[in-house]
């Protein structure tokens, strides 16, 4: 019976991968996340939790045959931890195919002890079944032993009001969000969101479809607002009701006339009562279901007296507002919620929220600094109502082929109103100071110290032992070889007496004149001889090499240089840059993008030196590709690397216009 009922469902299972967008430090952080959802139609809807596809900007599902596909995200209820997304059928490899998809069963017919199985791909890996029993049908964390609590995910949005969970002994692990919970005929009766030791949670599965059915028919789950907050009278000492506890100013239930401490006995005259916490999730679904703009009438009792209140139900908007990164700035922002507005105090939701900030960024080193917490109102003068404004403000800003020296920010911070400028543009980082070419002889080499050369036989035998002689310089043309020992420059003794000497050599080189004659005696093979050759100048070394850092593909190069071609064996006519670095989950890493990659080539652009691969990133900056591909060396091997850029991840709000103009 566990294996029909298995096979009705897993075939149906998908792995998701999320590339995921996320803002602080001020700016965007790129990350990767997992999942596991379930295929609930031949159209390739697939059911996941919200937390697995919250901030998804790319999504990748792998199939029951392995085939891994592109999806999109339908929508999403963060209130439910549901979310939806839709395959990408035309990327299956036989078009032709039906997919298989799972079906839902009745959750409420579920019953402590029922047996169940948790289906997924924990800690990414193959897809999974674990078997358990149903614990508890209508599980509610609350915040104490007679309200009803509210889990978070983060400072501004809430989940879990409209359900109570099932729980279950089914283990769910790391990867497992999203994956479905079946019963033994083969139905889904839940949506595994959460789990511990011997403790799992699952959204109903009777809650999952209706959302689900929501998202795909209209984008969203609409829903009244009332703006109150239920208590149920376990220690209240009523016997019938439920106990307002609270209610928003200037929300719907504020207009209608109810009052915090009122207790509601009649819903559209029907009696109501809430005894116990786990009851408020249902009667808060309910009203939610109401049609939005719709009158519902609510008879309460307060302070002994029964009255009659009309409240004209209003659109629960979103939780949390939608974010951008300001990168040029160094700031993120957020769009400000009614909700918002009302967990931080705020007097007004316009403006905009700053969520982070970036160390050394013009807004941190404003007078007085923009600090996260802040809400800027104005711009320049121009206010700044919401998100939308502050991103066409700071494109307009950045197009500008001369903007402004310093931009005139008003926010809020702590209550107070505060004005402070910011610089529009930072400036270029620097290139690391390089040294002043001088003398040099192209050799490694290490002191023979007084302990050293008599450990060697040859107590008075001091100076310095040639490691390396580079190829193609005077020093090779000159026949210095490995295993040489330097005694003297220019006749003058060199003689190491400590490790502090080691760079005793080639300082006294350096006082000598680029393309001066200089003699070297040396020591091969017990015999004593001169060499003359020609000083060369120093080369730049790795360190000092100026470098570039990409915003858009989050990419660190560097100049190549004569080490880096000696250090790899490269020819002299090697040509590109060299990678130090690209920021987790960025475009360069998910393109392969390693440090040490000698990047050659960049789509149609070569790359022969630094101002070549800046002219070509900001070529692609303009034309933006739906794929790059960057040609590196790696070692010995050429490797083609391939980037897939979202060329519109300024704000988190899926509609968002294209990336700004100009140049950072």
């Amino acid at each position: 019976m566990v294996s029909l009922a298995r096979d009705q469902v897993f075939p149906a299972l998908v792995n998701i991968r999320v590339i995921t967008v996320s803002y602080w430090n001020g700016k965007e952080d790129k990350g990767q996340a997992t999942g596991s959802g379930t295929i609930i139609s031949p159209e390739g809807y697939v059911l996941t939790n919200f937390h697995v596809a919250e901030n998804g900007k790319r999504f990748k599902c792998t199939l029951s045959d392995k085939q891994e596909i592109s999806a999109t995200l339908v929508g999403e209820d963060p209130l439910t931890d549901l979310a939806v997304l839709k395959l990408d059928l035309g990327e299956l490899k036989d078009k032709g195919t039906v997919l298989p998809f799972a079906h839902f069963g009745d959750s409420d017919r579920l019953e402590i002890g029922d047996p169940v199985m948790a289906m997924g791909s924990p800690f990414s890996l193959s897809r999974s079944v674990t078997y358990g029993i149903v614990s508890n049908t209508e599980r509610m964390l609350t915040a104490g032993d007679d309200e009803a609590g509210e889990l978070m995910f983060d400072e501004h949005q809430r989940t879990g009001l409209f359900n109570r969970w099932i729980q279950h002994d089914a283990s769910i692990n790391p990867g497992n969000s999203g994956g479905p919970l079946v019963n033994l005929r083969g139905e889904v009766v839940g949506v595994n969101t959460r789990g511990g030791e011997n403790i799992s949670f699952a959204v109903p599965g009777n809650v999952a479809k209706r959302v689900a059915e929501s998202l795909i028919s209209k984008g969203e789950v609409p829903r009244s607002w009332y703006g109150l907050a239920f208590k149920s009278i376990k220690k209240t000492g009523l016997s019938e009701g439920v106990f307002v506890n609270t209610v928003i100013d200037d929300s719907p239930a504020a207009k209608g006339g109810l009052q915090a401490g009122d207790v509601i006995v009649k819903i559209d005259g029907q009696p109501i009562t809430v005894r116990f916490p786990e009851e408020i999730p249902e009667l808060s679904r309910r009203l939610a279901d109401r049609p939005i703009g719709s009158d519902v009438h609510f008879t309460v009792s307060r302070d002994g007296q029964a009255k009659e209140l009309t409240i004209k139900t209003a659109k629960l908007e979103k939780d949390r507002g939608d974010e951008a990164a300001f990168r040029a700035w160094g700031i993120t922002g957020q769009s400000i919620t009614e909700r918002m507005a009302h967990v931080r105090r705020l007097d007004r939701p316009d403006g905009v929220l700053v969520t982070s900030v970036r160390n050394g960024s013009s807004a941190a080193q404003a007078e007085p600094p923009i600090s996260e917490g802040d809400v800027i109102r104005k711009i320049d003068g121009k206010p700044i109502p919401n998100l939308d404004a502050f991103i066409e403000t700071y494109r307009q800003v950045m197009a500008a082929e001369k903007p402004p020296e310093y931009l005139l920010i008003e926010y809020e911070t702590n209550a107070k109103n505060q004005i402070t400028l910011i610089k529009p543009k930072p400036d270029k980082d620097d290139d690391p100071p390089r040294e002043v070419p001088k003398a040099w002889v192209a050799v490694e080499t290490q002191a023979v110290l007084p302990k050293l050369a008599r450990q060697l036989g040859e107590p008075d035998q001091l100076g310095f032992r040639v490691t390396l002689v580079y190829p193609n310089t005077g020093a090779a043309k000159a026949g210095l070889q490995v295993g040489d020992l330097i005694v003297a420059l220019d006749g003058e003794p060199l003689r190491p007496q400590r490790n502090e000497d080691s760079g005793l050599f080639q300082r006294m080189v350096r006082k000598n004149e680029i393309d001066a004659e200089a003699a070297l005696t040396i020591v091969r093979g017990g015999a004593r001889s001169d060499v003359k050759l020609k000083l060369e100048r120093t080369r730049i070394r790795p360190e000092e090499a100026r470098k570039d850092v990409n915003r858009d593909f989050e990419l660190t190069v560097r100049e190549l240089t004569f080490f880096d071609r000696h250090e790899n064996r490269w020819s002299e006519n090697t040509q590109g840059v060299i990678v130090i670095g690209a920021e987790r989950a960025s475009w360069a890493a998910l393109a392969g993008l390693t440090p040490g990659d000698l990047i050659q080539k960049i789509n149609a652009h070569t790359i022969t030196d630094l101002k070549s691969y800046r002219d070509a990133m900001d070529a692609i900056a303009k034309a933006e590709p739906a794929r790059v591909v960057f040609v590196v060396l790696r070692g010995g091997d050429t490797h083609f690397q391939y980037a897939e850029p979202e060329w519109n991840p300024l704000s988190s709000k899926p509609s968002a216009a294209s990336r700004p103009a100009g140049k950072e």
